[in-house]
């Protein structure tokens, strides 16, 4: 009888451990592992200045799912998406040669994050998209669209670590993307 008990909680107390933490409430975490590619960018020196993203997405904890077995597995955050993505927007920008400014900049650019998120499956498919408006200082609209980048990548099932490069990358790729295309580049410079 007791060799029975014990087994039996042997088992309890292994299955429990076996358990995967599920990854909820994890502070954002900046760790890009792709390099800005710039192509042909012109970099005006225009001072631009950026205002604090607003996270438009319909569920704002969630970041990330593994989607790996029957029971999908959440990756989950309290932090404020919308300012994660314009501070690094802008450390971005700032690391590409622009100039960017904390107040009184000849180009302001505004953004909703629409999309912040990683879906894992045997590998992490990261992808963020923000509505953009750049705004001169006299009000004028000079450019508005949608910035989307994304990443993939390999990595061990259900590890915080990839999906913070993932997320970092994705914003990344975004920002390559912005920076290389003629008409934000146009406006960029106030025209």
């Amino acid at each position: 009888m007791r060799v029975r008990l014990c087994v039996v909680l042997f088992a309890v107390a292994f299955s429990a451990y076996a358990k995967t933490a599920l990854l909820e409430h994890v502070p954002l975490q900046w760790k890009p592992t792709s390099e800005l590619q710039l192509g042909t960018v012109q970099t005006p020196q225009t001072p631009i200045q950026f205002e604090m993203f607003q996270d438009a997405r319909d569920n704002k904890p969630a970041i990330g799912e593994n989607d790996e077995d029957a029971q999908p597995k959440p990756v989950t955050t309290t932090d404020d998406v919308g300012a994660f993505v314009s501070t690094h927007m802008r450390e971005l920008f700032r690391r590409a040669g622009l100039n960017t400014v904390d107040s009184d900049g000849a180009v302001t650019i505004k953004g909703q994050v629409q999309q912040f998120f990683v879906r894992e499956t045997n590998t992490y498919q990261a992808e963020v998209a923000v509505r953009l408006t750049l705004v001169s200082r006299d009000g004028k609209t000079l450019w508005s669209g949608l910035a989307s980048g994304d990443s993939s990548r390999f990595g061990r099932s259900y590890k915080l670590e990839n999906y913070y490069e993932g997320l970092s990358d994705a914003i990344v790729n975004t920002v390559s993307s912005m920076l290389q295309s003629a008409p934000f580049q146009a406006a960029l410079s106030g025209h």
